[in-house]
């Protein structure tokens, strides 16, 4: 049951920006899109998950310069179960860097969840850890 104040500011498509860490530490609040209604928006960048782990970040122009970024992109939205959009401004050499630290970002998940997390992955690091999910291999 979602409460009547979270369901209305969601079905008016403004739901509250998600905070993701992206590889050098930086936080970034990425507004999550539906994404059944997912399309690209001038020159916006997006970020496309399967659950915590993100699966392509780029902007429509990636898509048209780029193969690699292409089938990167094909093979994120078959897969993936979420869409952000992420505030980025102009400056291309700004975006480039935005879009490398949210190539390992992860969702920030407050003090006390990050402290177990920590805990638990330094008890299991012997383990490796695949980047992307069977399903999508």
């Amino acid at each position: 049951m979602v409460p009547v104040f979270d369901r209305d500011v969601m079905a008016e498509g403004m739901a509250r920006p998600v905070n993701w860490r992206g590889r050098s530490g930086r936080y970034y609040a990425l507004a999550p899109e539906r994404l059944e209604d997912f399309s690209f928006h001038g020159g916006e960048l997006y970020l496309i998950a399967l659950g915590p782990m993100v699966l392509w970040v780029g902007a429509a122009a990636d898509l048209v310069s780029d193969p690699v970024s292409r089938a990167r992109f094909r093979l994120a939205m078959d897969c993936a179960d979420r869409v952000f959009q992420v505030d980025a401004k102009a400056d291309e050499v700004e975006r480039m860097t935005i879009i490398w630290d949210l190539e390992a970002a992860e969702p920030s998940m407050g003090l006390s969840a990050a402290y177990a997390a920590a805990r638990s992955a330094a008890a299991t690091s012997s383990r490796p850890r695949s980047r992307i999910p069977s399903a999508c291999r």
